[in-house]
């Protein structure tokens, strides 16, 4: 009886959850698409565009030898910390736009916690590899669950948990760099009537690293359920 109980509240809260993080997920795409192609629309006053925004950082704080490349797509932009490499997609590489200097920013504050060594960083580009291996298991250790035995689901729970954990370390590494990026903006390189709107393009960008993570535990939840199922 206590074990039913207790799953049937398992099941009960990831549904909740998840309906909460598809929510969430929706509107964060939506703030995020919006947000970027309305301010990249906004020249921002220095005239700089996202490429000289990176190599002004970079250069600024000792990061001669990171460099700073274009990349094809739409929001693709990141920080390859294998390389030493900035990305940047073209809109943001070539573009003068408020959009366009915040994203440069953003990526140039990973490049920088990487030089100083930010542990949530190293954690995460650490664990990365070993997340993106198990993940390809999960659902065939799930299905083996059912099919053969129990030990399966347990094990695929257990690759899941790296998952979350991942997207639990991502959102301080996400949030920490747009703060690096603010400050650095703020120091003369765009005005400071522009802020507020470099923040809203980080801040849109953010809200999907949280939609993730509660899509991320809602999902765990959901395995939880499965196992209590398949116990019973």
């Amino acid at each position: 009886m206590y074990g039913g109980y207790y799953y049937g509240g398992i099941d009960s809260s990831w549904f909740t959850l998840l309906i909460i993080a598809l929510m969430v997920s929706f509107y964060a795409q939506f703030k995020v698409s919006s947000s970027f192609s309305k301010y990249l629309k906004v020249p921002s006053s220095s005239n700089y565009t996202g490429s000289q925004i990176a190599r002004i950082i970079l250069d600024r704080n000792g990061l001669y030898d990171v460099e700073v490349e274009p990349i094809g797509g739409n929001l693709t932009d990141h920080y390859d910390p294998r390389r030493r490499v900035v990305r940047l997609s073209r809109n943001v590489y070539n573009g003068n736009s408020i959009a366009s200097v915040s994203v440069a920013a953003h990526e140039v504050g990973h490049a920088l916690q990487h030089a100083e060594g930010y542990l949530p960083l190293l954690l995460r580009n650490n664990i990365a590899p070993i997340v993106s291996f198990g993940s390809r298991f999960i659902w065939i250790l799930v299905i083996l669950g059912f099919v053969v035995s129990p030990f399966y689901l347990e094990l695929g729970i257990a690759l899941y948990l790296g998952i979350v954990l991942f997207q639990v370390i991502t959102l301080p590494v996400e949030f920490n760099a747009s703060r690096r990026a603010l400050y650095q903006l703020e120091n003369g390189l765009v005005y400071q009537d522009e802020i507020q709107s470099s923040k809203k393009v980080l801040s849109a960008a953010a809200l999907t690293y949280v939609a993730a993570t509660l899509v991320s535990f809602a999902e765990l939840l959901r395995l939880l359920a499965l196992a209590g199922r398949r116990r019973d």
